[in-house]
């Protein structure tokens, strides 16, 4: 059974930074290629960043492009989302999601996503 565990979620003005982590338990991290989504309230969640099992330059959501950079430490089992440039409209609950098929390329689809962390709440106050 796959564990996500999100964390370095808060509070912070516009402008300010957050970086996420999201530590991964009971499967072979370093084979699966992950993502981070959000979803505000009222709203569906939303593709933010997708990254392949071998790291590499990430895929973004044209909103957070050039402000936020996925990564990943395989040693760690560990992915991060860093978030500069925060804006209020980032605002949401932010979550890590495990590809459920091993290697192969990102999807910036939900359904292609079977394990999800519990999410961690980002609020960007103007």
């Amino acid at each position: 059974q796959v564990l996500l565990v999100e964390s370095g979620g808060g509070t912070v003005q516009a402008g300010g930074s957050l970086r996420l982590s999201c530590a991964a338990s009971g499967r072979a991290f370093s084979n699966y290629r992950m993502a981070w989504f959000r979803q505000a309230p009222g709203k569906e969640r939303q593709f933010v960043a997708a990254i392949s099992w071998i790291g590499g330059n990430g895929d973004y959501a044209d909103s957070v492009k050039g402000r936020f950079t996925i990564s990943r430490d395989n040693a760690k089992n560990t992915v991060y989302l860093q978030m500069n440039n925060l804006k209020p409209e980032d605002t949401a609950v932010y979550y890590c999601a495990m590809r459920s098929a091993p290697f192969g390329g990102t999807s910036r689809d939900t359904s292609d996503y079977g394990d999800w962390g519990q999410g961690t709440q980002v609020t960007v106050s103007s």
